[in-house]
């Protein structure tokens, strides 16, 4: 199992880097005002099947992202919030009279 899901990593990550160049081919086709509709269905197929891999690989056990973890580091460590009982509200005080 273990094997299976290094490969859908490998896969995963293949098919980013070609769904990268499909986007630039489709950006570059519409920067020069051509038609782009084989670049983008070529896209939505790969998206599609970047979704099954990502599903298979979530039903694997696979939870952890894929190359985050080299871009991404938190500076600080997430700190849980204190369950802490709200104070009540405060009452206003009537307002003093001046003297002149």
């Amino acid at each position: 199992m273990n094997n299976r899901i290094n490969e859908l990593r490998k896969e995963i990550r293949l098919l980013r880097a070609a769904m990268r160049e499909a986007e630039a081919a489709m950006r570059d086709q519409i920067q020069h005002d051509r038609d782009c509709s084989e670049a983008a269905l070529r896209l939505l197929v790969m998206r599609g099947v970047m979704s099954g891999l990502a599903c298979e690989r979530g039903r694997l056990g696979d939870r952890e992202p894929i190359g985050v973890e080299r871009i991404f580091a938190p500076r600080r460590p997430y700190a849980r919030k204190a369950s802490v009982a709200r104070p009540s509200k405060r009452q206003v005080a009537p307002a003093k009279k001046r003297v002149r």
